[in-house]
């Protein structure tokens, strides 16, 4: 097996249910298409905004239909559940709309922008439930092979209880100025370390964020045109006094770089890194150092994980991993990192947000 005693690799069924796909921007044509294709995950159909984009791209990538409306998609009965690749605004409305139409969801991060619309999600996600339907969250990074089996040697008990864990961002950022992302208020916070944010809740499960503590700020010869800040900091505490650091120094100029982690316990030690090639792992316990072999990358295999899993979970009759549910503290903790940053890095307690463990018994 991949990785020692796990396989890190995206578990996707014999015959997965067909795609129905909302939003036919960059990140559909990049990442989620490539990887659905790589894995065998069919795509029956498409809607977007612009026809003409969704028509392209049903082109470049053989899906059978284009229609006309998110409204005739839903309708389709070939859509066995619909993967919404859009943006923020409007997304819990197409998650309504498609849990009215009895289909499973997995919706783009982050998954709320808003924190005036958690309670609507948590009422939405209780009448999904009732209806035995599953909504999960892109979360694709959870399956970055990398970050993906540290999670599993920390669910083993492979370095004891987590302490500590560490993020460094050591490569350039994605191209932002001119785009609509640099519009996004705390653009790195609210939206671009959503990944790094969400992966150490995993890290971290059974324990309750006491505080969160973020700031970002504009670096050295960073260009008048590119308006939101370059650097970036965020951190929080636990009830278990374990602790977490993640950290964009800027624009970083190297070829050779990486996002190098630290994942600090009471027994050991795990090190690796994710993105640029860079992607390894290793435990060091008592004395000595193990390291693991890995297979695939984030882009795209991690987009096959996450699909893959929510496809599982419904051939399983469970939750998904990345349920709407659990990704709901990620929500938590990006919301008040963002509330931190806009009050200059002032602590922010949010009320008993527990990490829960309920999604354990998901398949490894």
């Amino acid at each position: 097996m991949i990785g020692g005693a796990f396989d890190t690799r995206p578990r996707v069924p014999a015959e997965p249910l067909g795609v129905g796909l909302i939003g036919a921007g960059s990140i559909a044509r990049t990442a989620h298409l490539p990887a659905y294709a790589e894995w065998g995950i069919p795509t029956v159909a498409v809607a977007s905004r612009t026809r003409e984009h969704a028509r392209r791209l049903a082109e470049d990538f053989s899906i059978p239909v284009v229609h006309g409306s998110v409204k005739e998609l839903l309708e389709d009965p070939r859509v066995g559940f619909v993967d919404i690749a859009t943006g923020p605004v409007g997304r819990l409305d197409l998650i309504e709309a498609a849990v009215a139409a009895g289909k499973h969801v997995l919706a783009q991060k982050p998954l709320l922008v808003d924190e005036a619309e958690i309670p609507r999600l948590e009422r939405l996600l209780h009448a999904a439930g009732d209806r035995g339907i599953r909504v999960a969250v892109n979360q694709n990074a959870r399956w970055a092979p990398a970050w993906r089996l540290a999670t599993l040697l920390i669910r083993d008990g492979a370095i004891g209880e987590v302490i500590g864990v560490t993020h460094l961002h050591d490569k350039p950022l994605p191209p932002l100025a001119g785009t609509p992302f640099d519009d996004v208020p705390h653009m790195l916070i609210s939206d671009y370390l959503v990944h790094w944010i969400d992966i150490t809740r995993c890290w971290l499960e059974g324990s309750t964020v006491s505080s969160v503590t973020a700031a970002d700020g504009r670096v050295p010869a960073q260009p008048d045109v590119a308006h939101n800040p370059w650097n970036a900091d965020v951190a929080f505490r636990t009830s278990s006094g374990a602790t977490a650091s993640i950290r964009v120094v800027g624009n970083a100029r190297t070829r050779a770089g990486g996002c190098p982690f630290w994942i600090h316990g009471t027994e050991g030690t795990l090190r690796g890194s994710v993105l640029l090639g860079s992607d390894g792992l290793e435990r060091e316990r008592g004395g000595e150092i193990t390291r693991f072999a890995l297979e695939g990358q984030w882009f795209p295999d991690g987009f096959a994980g996450a699909m893959g899993e929510l496809l599982t979970a419904i051939a399983e009759d469970r939750e998904p991993e990345n349920s709407a549910a659990h990704v709901l503290a990620t929500v938590r903790i990006g919301l008040a990192a963002v509330e931190s940053a806009e009050a200059g890095g002032s602590p922010v307690r949010p009320p008993h947000l527990d990490l829960t463990t309920s999604t354990r018994q998901a398949a490894q």
